[in-house]
């Protein structure tokens, strides 16, 4: 299904965050990955996202949903993952209704495939589609409508970035998609990675465009840098990477 499926017509991305709704923001840990998973929700309609669900945490993320009294319309992926399996199969079967979302140039399952520039809808609220290959082929950044906020995947890390080493990876790439499509958003946008190793929740883009030690070299001496890095392959990137492929567990498990 093309990324148009996730458009309401006759309506731009401003338009949802003009009428200054407040939207609601939950950041979830998942620690064997060091991956944050975000609920993003419109507190007036109930409609809400999920960003980069974790499958050993989508009981966890499904309940919080029930809770809040929200209707999950999205599981979305920033990419296909190489460090865990996604919730977003077993999420569908969790909250019937809700739909898996990936972009189309990763190459995976999903009920939707998202391009550059695609909004997806909750609510009032939307979030844009930008393309961010380097980490993989498929990466892209999620950015809110009004760039007070940016979910940036693995291309984008606090004080660093996502590995280049497999999946397609390119450090060139990589580099011209956060200055080209990160760095250009306010200084004062917040930053959301899709892990963090150290304890950190969240960044902005002037403190990643001024201290971020890889993304502040030039592009040559960034690459450089990335070749160089040595990194142990993912420790569960031989079952995960076929398993997002499939858009993670489509039931849950008997």
């Amino acid at each position: 299904m093309a990324g148009s499926a996730l458009r309401v017509a006759g309506r731009q991305l401003s338009q949802y965050s003009e009428s200054g709704a407040p939207i609601l923001l939950r950041q979830m840990f998942e620690p064997k990955s060091c991956t944050y998973t975000y609920l993003l929700g419109d507190r007036e309609s109930r409609e809400a996202i999920l960003i980069d669900p974790v499958l050993e945490t989508a009981h966890r993320d499904a309940q919080l949903v029930k809770e809040l009294g929200l209707r999950l319309l999205y599981a979305v992926n920033t990419h296909c993952h190489a460090d865990h399996i996604t919730g977003s199969g077993l999420l569908r079967s969790l909250l019937p209704g809700c739909q898996s979302v990936i972009s189309r140039l990763s190459g995976a399952q999903a009920d939707i495939h998202i391009e550059d520039g695609d909004p997806i809808h909750f609510g009032r609220f939307a979030l844009e589609t930008r393309a961010s290959p380097g980490h993989t082929a498929g990466c892209v950044t999620f950015v809110l409508d009004d760039h007070s906020m940016a979910f940036t995947g693995d291309t984008l890390l606090i004080r660093g970035c996502g590995r280049t080493d497999f999946q397609q990876g390119c450090a060139k790439t990589l580099y011209h998609s956060v200055h080209e499509k990160i760095f250009t958003l306010p200084g004062n946008c917040l930053i959301y990675p899709a892990h963090d190793y150290h304890g950190l929740t969240v960044s902005t883009v002037e403190e990643e465009r001024t201290l971020n030690p890889r993304l502040t070299l030039s592009c040559e001496e960034f690459v450089k840098v990335m070749s160089k890095l040595n990194l142990p392959k993912p420790q569960q990137i031989d079952f995960a990477v076929p398993a997002n492929m499939r858009c993670g567990i489509q039931t849950p498990p008997s």
